[in-house]
């Protein structure tokens, strides 16, 4: 909001604004809707996930981020090991992990960065790889013989408030499976202190 503030002498960004607002607005019931798929998550960790012993969540743009918050709730809750990778950089090392054995989550979500992660998605499947789709709602360029985990579309800065729901459902239900008590993760230095 603060940056929306900033931004309000520049005209040319009012559309901009207006956009991410609205998105702003919708958020609360988007939320709703991917809370909503909670069983659908649950299933996944049990059926998918649950014993295995690596992770990787790919991502491009402002889903990059998402992918390492991702990785990191995964690896803290449920000491499964995780990685986030910049999806563009495949081909610098993480393409070699990749096989019909490695789980991997991909966040191809409709904005600019669609295209490039498309390209991905066909160096993950090239190599025998079995991608969870992390897709928006709506999305039919995406076989139904993929995994997939839809949320619903909002602009692409706030995509991510989105996206990272059910990767901390699947940490959740993932530290469930294996018995680890999700309120005190291990050697973490996290406290509240009260005064």
């Amino acid at each position: 909001m603060i940056a929306i503030q900033l931004s309000e002498d520049r005209t040319s960004m009012t559309a901009r604004r207006n956009e991410i607002i609205d998105g702003l607005h919708a958020l609360p019931g988007h939320i709703k809707e991917v809370l909503a798929i909670d069983q659908e998550l649950q299933r996944l960790a049990k059926d998918v996930l649950h014993k295995e012993k690596s992770l990787l969540i790919m991502g491009r743009g402002f889903q990059n981020a998402t992918c390492l918050e991702g990785a990191l709730k995964i690896k803290e809750v449920s000491y499964m090991h995780s990685e986030g990778i910049l999806a563009g950089e495949l081909k610098h090392g993480p393409l070699a992990l990749v096989d019909e054995n490695m789980p991997v989550i991909l966040i191809m979500t409709r904005d600019s960065l669609y295209p490039k992660v498309r390209s991905a998605l066909e160096q993950v499947t090239a190599r025998k790889g079995q991608p969870i789709i992390i897709c928006n709602k709506g999305d039919d360029a995406i076989g139904t013989e993929t995994k997939t985990i839809r949320v619903p579309q909002t602009i692409d800065c706030l995509q991510g408030l989105l996206t990272i729901i059910p990767l901390q459902l699947l940490s959740y239900h993932l530290a469930c499976l294996a018995g680890v008590d999700v309120d005190f993760p291990r050697n973490l230095a996290k406290s509240v202190t009260v005064e």
